[in-house]
C-alpha cells in the first residue's frame, strides 16, 4: 500500500465474503468487516499468549471523541489509532495486559452505588439485621435516586454531602443522619471485600448543627435564565424540564414536586398531603397559569384519572433519576456559559430553586407572612387551629407575583424601555 492516509483508508473496499485485517505496523491492524465497517485493533503477545485489543472504530470526522462522549467505542483517525497502539505497547513492555486492564475498568464502572447497596442488603443486612427492611427502604427512597448510578469507585465526598443536604432539606437532619449511618455501614462492609474501594464518608458529615449549615444559595436572574436555557437542551427524560421549572414556580421541595399526582390536583389547587410533606400538614398550592402549563397532558395508556405528573413510565411511577439528569443539565449550562465567554456557574442544587422563589417573593413585595405560608411554613406553630385553606387568596397572590417576576426575568424588557409602576 502507498502512503497510508485517512483518505486512502476511507476508499478501501470490503470483501463481502470475509473479514480482512491489514497490518499497519507495530501491532496495529485495520479490520474491515464484510459490511464495510472499519475498526482498529492492537495485537500483541504477553506471557506467551496472543492477545487482541480493540481500540475503536475508524472515523476521522469524529476525531477527538471519547468512550464517554459516545457511550460506545471511540471513533479514531489513523494518527489517534497509532497513538493508542503505542500506549498499549508500552504497557505490554511493562508487563501489563491491556485487555485485562480494560476488562477490570469496565467491571469497576459497572459496580455502581446501587449495585453495592443491593449486595449489602442481600449478603449482609437480611441475614444479620432485624432492621434490614429499613435499610432497603431508605436506600431505595433517598440514596439510589441521588447517587445510585455513580460508579462506587468514582463517588466523591461532595456527592454524598449534596445528597445529605437534599435529605436534610426535605426530611430533616435526623433522617439525613440516619441515612448517613446506613450508607456508612454498607460502604464499610464493601470496603472489607474490595482492595481498591475507599469509602468517601468521613467525619464531619453528620447533620448535627443545622443552623450553622443552613443553605444560603439563591440563583441570580442570569442563572435562572441559564437554567431555563439549559433545560431546552436536556431532552431526556422528557418530563425533566417541566419538573425543574415547577420547583421554582411552586416553591416546593424536590420530592414534593416529583411525586405530584393527578388526584392531588383540583382545578387550580394542588394539595400536597401531609404524609409526604415536611410539616406533616396538608399544603395547598394555588397553581398559576405558568405552573398549570407544566402539568402536561394525560399520559397515553392511562384509562382512569390517576397518574404521576412527572414520570418516565407513562405516569405509573414518579420521576426519580435526579442525579444523572442534574449532571446533564449542569453540562448544558456549562456549555452555554463557555460559548458566551462566561465563567462556569457556581455549584447549585435543585433545592436552591425553592430558596430562590422565596427571595423573589420578597423582591415582588409579597408580605413576609404570606410568602412563608406560600412555602408551607407554619406561622407561630399553632397547629391545632390549622385550616388548609386559610390565607388561600393571599397565597394565590404570592404565587402570581412570583410567576410574574419569573416571566420578567426570563423575558426582560429592552434596555430602552422604562418600566412603570402599576
Amino acid at each position: 500500500m502507498a502512503k497510508l492516509t485517512d483518505q486512502a483508508i476511507r476508499k478501501l473496499k470490503a470483501d463481502p465474503d470475509k473479514r480482512v485485517e491489514r497490518h499497519i505496523g507495530d501491532g496495529l491492524y485495520l479490520v474491515i468487516q464484510p459490511s464495510g465497517a472499519k475498526s482498529w485493533a492492537f495485537r500483541y503477545r504477553i506471557d506467551g499468549k496472543s492477545r487482541k485489543l480493540t481500540l475503536g472504530t475508524f472515523n476521522p470526522e469524529a476525531e477527538g471523541q471519547t468512550e464517554e462522549a459516545t457511550s460506545t467505542l471511540p471513533a479514531l483517525s489513523l494518527a489517534e489509532a497509532k497513538d493508542r497502539a503505542s500506549t498499549a505497547a508500552v504497557k505490554v513492555q511493562r508487563g501489563t495486559d491491556p485487555v485485562t486492564e480494560k476488562k477490570r475498568k469496565e467491571a469497576k464502572a459497572n459496580k455502581t452505588v446501587s449495585h453495592v447497596l443491593d449486595q449489602f442488603i442481600e449478603r449482609y443486612a437480611k441475614p444479620n439485621l432485624r432492621s434490614a427492611d429499613q435499610y432497603e427502604s431508605t436506600f431505595d427512597r433517598l440514596v439510589k435516586p441521588d447517587i445510585g448510578d455513580y460508579s462506587v469507585y468514582e463517588l466523591k465526598r461532595s456527592h454524598v454531602v449534596e445528597m445529605l443536604d437534599d435529605i436534610e432539606d426535605e426530611s430533616g437532619p435526623v433522617m439525613a443522619d440516619r441515612t448517613l449511618a446506613y450508607v456508612r455501614k454498607a460502604f464499610n462492609w464493601y470496603a472489607s471485600r474490595d482492595d481498591e474501594f475507599n469509602s468517601p464518608i468521613v467525619k464531619g458529615m453528620a447533620r448535627t448543627k443545622t443552623k450553622d449549615r443552613a443553605g444560603k444559595r439563591v440563583l441570580s436572574d442570569e442563572e435562572i435564565r441559564d437554567v431555563w436555557a439549559g433545560l431546552e437542551q436536556v431532552t431526556e427524560p422528557t418530563c425533566y424540564a417541566r419538573y425543574v421549572k415547577s420547583l421554582l414556580l411552586t416553591a416546593t421541595r424536590r420530592t414534593e414536586s416529583s411525586r405530584m399526582h393527578s388526584i392531588e390536583i383540583d382545578g387550580d389547587l394542588w394539595t400536597i398531603p401531609g404524609e409526604r410533606y415536611k410539616t406533616k400538614l396538608d399544603h395547598v398550592v394555588p397553581l398559576t397559569a405558568a405552573a398549570k402549563a407544566l402539568i402536561g397532558e394525560k399520559p397515553k395508556g392511562v384509562t382512569g384519572n390517576s397518574w404521576f405528573v412527572f414520570s418516565t413510565t407513562d405516569g405509573a411511577k414518579p420521576f426519580s433519576g435526579f442525579s444523572k439528569a442534574k449532571r446533564d443539565l449542569d453540562a448544558a449550562i456549562a456549555k452555554i456559559r463557555k460559548a458566551d465567554g462566561r465563567e462556569p456557574m457556581p455549584s447549585w442544587r435543585l433545592h436552591d430553586l425553592r430558596r430562590t422563589a422565596r427571595s423573589l417573593m420578597s423582591r415582588a413585595r409579597v408580605p413576609t407572612d404570606h410568602a412563608e405560608r406560600a412555602l408551607g411554613h407554619v406561622i407561630g406553630g399553632v397547629r391545632e387551629t390549622y385550616d388548609r385553606y386559610e390565607y388561600l387568596d393571599e397565597k394565590r397572590q404570592a404565587f402570581e407575583a412570583l410567576a410574574g417576576l419569573v416571566e420578567l426575568i426570563l423575558n426582560p424588557p429592552a434596555s430602552n424601555v422604562v418600566a412603570m409602576r402599576g
